[in-house]
């Protein structure tokens, strides 16, 4: 891929030890076809290149090693108290009208004093468990390990990821050891085979707190024994507890306090679950559930496959990648930035650590993963980009776990939601909060430089993929009607002010997490609230043809708001009150709300707008080099159908060494600070690169990177209810759509004038390209 001057990439490893297409990990394709998995040749050294597993509510970090295997535990609900679980949002409903009056009187840094004072306050952080040490008994005989030829590392080891079952292995002289983290069961499978172990549950990870009170249990019972590890917050009331079945196929099992040593067996299955809780957890109960389960690692794995390998086959990405680069481990093909095979094998873990992320929630910052209590940003949600970015190719990849994961956490905090319009704004209806820790929507973190209290767009923001869910499955879910109307209700009372001309006024208006040039951080009509309005107005009048006065109202109210602007620049302005001047240098692209993920702007119905809105992608900074702002930026090229953008944006995130090991991601580039968004964004953007589509439309091909000619995208859904196979090369195109309700859509491509398509439910219709 085209990026930005930087320092030159690695060109991977001498053509001699490229290892042949036969050492691809059985089951995990290459060859002719993507590779689904990822391995190494040693076990990892950093939890960060530890390869995941994970059920969207438990997790695993699998560092590799049979002989000594470490496997970080994670839970979805585990938070930290901090305080912020008692916090509210703030008082400030009866401040609100004064405000509202200097501003528009040209009080600039007005906002700025609308605030309660108080410090700003973190959520509560996300944090790992405890880690399951497994290691071999001291006395246990060494086995001769061979060497392997030509790579370095642990001689005779391979560690791997197979991402059509979620199974991490890991195989050394003789000993292997598989887990995955069952969706059927909710519980971590991990079986042990060729060893005698030491077995223990640790909670001595980085960072954890000084005083958490631990205690441990070890008893034997009749297959094996049953661990416990407890821990209670400092200064809480809260806990969690970790608990461990262990089961071995003959031997002997005796206690070793804390843990549990068993020699001799067969194989040794462990079973593991954390639970947080107040009081004490009833752990009888929760062994006899795990005695409950089958004590079989494949008669767990075949319950977990019915959902897991189902979800993930959805779709597929082949790009005609060479079969040995495919070949290559992960940490080989990091080092070809420029290699199809890693966008194949980026695009097949990005799916597969957003399906495993996604459950009770969807993914944090960093996923559902960490092996370190001091999280950046608290792992939180972080609602005002990362959360929609991260989970952008839910509705399109065939992911629909992911768009109920989002829609559990959005309904669970909708009460939250309405206090927050109540508190600050004095109306009813719902304003989402801009950070959560997946317990609290209130609105509580924000200060002088990040005034989030301000930002009213969250709410259509976060709906937005719920919509887009409902398009593609062509029925309506009645509680995101239900979110819907209370988003324009809000809007109903909030928006009462108006300009000289009549038109509606955003006032106070937030673009996250952004200023003007020349003004404070509460401002006036931000791009992002006017379409946010705009959309959400709209799209809850029409998921309310029952209610048609309301719907009358709303319909109206959105067609007062004012357009958009186009400044000086030639660019759409982040604000649309004259005299406001933009920042260019910014991660967020906020602004550009309109052209992705909304279809206000676009090249063919409005195509002076998306002409002023490639204007301000044109000058929009990197500023920190995000890996987020990097993909946002594709995200929206790609939508302009600017193919060259798109790559120069990839291409500063491949360049950047923004991968583990792992290929899990960092935030900043040289893979500082662990981070979710490039892994679980970058299908997204492969994806819109190649097809887009609206209720009433299909573009195909519009923005493909010159570095990717020919290649085979495969189960794509659409938002006209159709799925879509498609082929490219250097001789044409082929789409073959597969209708699941009769509709008419406008078929865009470069070639030329759109085209209409009468498509029939159940009936393929074939469309080929000559050119593209």
């Amino acid at each position: 891929m085209t990026a930005p001057p930087g320092p030159p990439a690695s060109s991977g490893p001498p053509a001699s030890s490229v290892p042949p297409a036969s050492s691809v990990p059985t089951g995990f394709g290459g060859g002719d076809g993507p590779v689904h998995g990822t391995w190494e040749r040693r076990p990892a050294a950093r939890w960060e290149d530890a390869f995941l597993s994970g059920n969207g509510r438990h997790g695993a970090l699998v560092f590799g090693d049979p002989y000594d295997e470490r496997v970080v535990v994670t839970h979805h609900a585990l938070v930290r108290p901090n305080g912020s679980e008692h916090a509210r949002p703030p008082q400030l409903a009866d401040e609100l009208p004064a405000l509202q009056d200097k501003l528009l009187a040209g009080e600039t840094t007005a906002a700025e004093s609308f605030t309660d004072h108080r410090p700003l306050q973190w959520v509560q952080p996300f944090h790992p468990a405890f880690r399951i040490r497994v290691r071999r008994t001291p006395s246990d005989k060494p086995r001769r390990e061979r060497p392997d030829r030509g790579h370095s590392g642990h001689s005779g080891h391979l560690r791997s990821v197979d991402f059509t079952t979620g199974e991490t292995a890991a195989t050394r002289a003789g000993a292997t050891g598989r887990l995955f983290v069952s969706r059927a069961d909710d519980v971590i499978v991990h079986q042990v085979t060729g060893l005698d172990l030491d077995i223990a549950l640790d909670h001595r990870l980085p960072g954890a707190p000084v005083r958490l009170a631990v205690g441990h249990g070890a008893v034997r019972t009749t297959t094996g024994a049953l661990l416990t590890l407890r821990a209670r917050y400092p200064d809480s009331d809260r806990a969690y507890t970790g608990v461990t079945l262990v089961v071995a196929t003959g031997g002997r099992t005796e206690l070793t306090l804390p843990g549990v040593r068993v020699t001799g067996a067969t194989s040794v299955l462990l079973l593991t679950r954390v639970h947080r809780h107040t009081g004490e957890l009833d752990v009888l109960a929760e062994q006899r559930a795990l005695g409950r389960l089958p004590h079989s690692y494949d008669d767990l794995l075949e319950r977990h496959l019915t959902r897991h390998r189902t979800a993930y086959r959805r779709v597929t990405l082949d790009l005609r990648a060479e079969p040995d680069e495919r070949a290559l481990t992960g940490s080989e093909l990091l080092g070809r930035p420029r290699s199809p095979a890693l966008l194949e094998r980026l695009f097949a873990a990005g799916r597969y650590h957003l399906l495993s992320s996604s459950g009770l929630n969807p993914p944090r910052l960093p996923g559902l993963w960490t092996g370190d209590w001091d999280t950046a940003w608290s792992g939180a949600f972080t609602n005002d980009a990362n959360v929609n970015l991260q989970t952008a190719s839910a509705a399109a990849a065939a992911l629909p776990e992911v768009t109920e994961a989002l829609a559990s956490l959005i309904h669970r905090q909708l009460d939250d939601w309405r206090t927050n319009a109540r508190a600050v704004f004095g109306t009813r209806g719902a304003v989402a909060p801009a950070h959560t820790d997946g317990e609290s929507g209130l609105t509580y973190h924000f200060s002088r430089e990040y005034p989030l209290h301000l930002w009213t767009a969250g709410a259509d923001w976060l709906l937005k993929p719920l919509v887009d869910h409902d398009e593609t499955r062509g029925a309506r879910d009645p509680r995101t009607a239900a979110a819907l109307a209370e988003t324009a209700r809000f809007y109903e009372d909030f928006l009462t002010r108006t300009d000289p001309d009549g038109r509606i006024v955003v006032v106070p208006s937030y673009s996250p997490e952004n200023r003007p040039a020349n003004a404070g951080w509460g401002a006036l009509n931000a791009a992002m609230d006017l379409s946010a309005a705009r959309h959400a107005l709209l799209t809850a009048a029409d998921y309310h043809p029952d209610a048609p006065e309301e719907a009358d109202r709303w319909r109206a109210l959105a067609d007062r708001l004012p357009p958009h602007r186009t400044n000086a620049d030639g660019a759409l302005a982040e604000w649309a009150w004259p005299g406001l001047d933009d920042s260019y240098d910014h991660r967020h692209l906020s602004h550009l709300y309109g052209v992705w993920p909304l279809d206000e702007i676009n090249p063919y119905d409005t195509p002076r707008q998306a002409a002023a809105a490639h204007r301000a992608l044109e000058l929009r900074g990197a500023e920190n080099d995000s890996a987020h702002g990097h993909l946002h930026h594709a995200l929206i090229a790609a939508r302009l159908r600017d193919g060259r953008r798109v790559a120069n944006a990839l291409g500063a995130v491949l360049d950047g060494d923004f991968f583990h090991d792992s290929l899990m991601s960092a935030h900043y580039p040289r893979r500082d600070v662990y981070n979710a968004d490039a892994a679980h964004t970058l299908p997204a953007v492969l994806i819109e690169a190649l097809v887009q589509s609206a209720p009433g439309r299909l573009v195909l091909l519009p923005a493909v990177p010159p570095e990717l000619p020919a290649g085979e995208l495969r189960g794509v859904r659409t938002r006209f209810g159709a799925e879509l196979d498609l082929t490219w090369g250097p001789d044409g195109a082929r789409a073959v759509l597969t209708p699941h309700r009769t509709h008419r859509v406008e078929v865009r491509t470069s070639s030329g004038d759109p085209r209409m398509l009468d498509l029939v439910a159940g009936e393929d219709h074939v469309l080929t390209l000559r050119t593209w």
